[in-house]
């Protein structure tokens, strides 16, 4: 039996109802949290975490919960190297053998620079 406010009164033994509001889960509409974690956040996330918090109108445990969801639902988010390098070669996409080797020459006269050799 489910009981909405209207149904509240001193006949319904507060147990009783008490037990049926939680049979399932919910209580007055919101999920039953049974499970606190502790964590800790740099400045910057934490800020974010209470700009989304407030921006959404939900507690910051809401916004932990969402964007659990939303991580899980999107999948892997990125390969291996090795996976990503075999894509980038069989794609044809990947820098010229010249460009590559212009490039690493340019980066290695950098170091050097930096390091003050000669």
């Amino acid at each position: 039996m489910k009981f909405n406010r209207a149904d509240v009164n001193d006949s319904i033994p507060p147990r009783r109802l008490l037990d049926e509001c939680h049979n399932d889960g919910m209580f007055n509409g919101m999920k039953k949290m049974t499970h606190r974690t502790t964590f800790a956040l740099d400045e910057p996330t934490a800020m974010r975490l209470r700009r989304l918090a407030a921006a959404w109108q939900v507690s910051q445990a809401e916004v932990v919960r969402r964007a659990v969801a939303m991580a899980e639902t999107a999948g892997p988010q990125s390969e291996d190297a090795a996976s990503l390098l075999t894509r980038l070669h069989r794609s044809g996409e990947g820098m010229a053998r010249e460009s590559a080797e212009q490039y690493l020459s340019m980066s290695r006269q950098d170091r050097q620079l930096w390091r003050g050799e000669p």
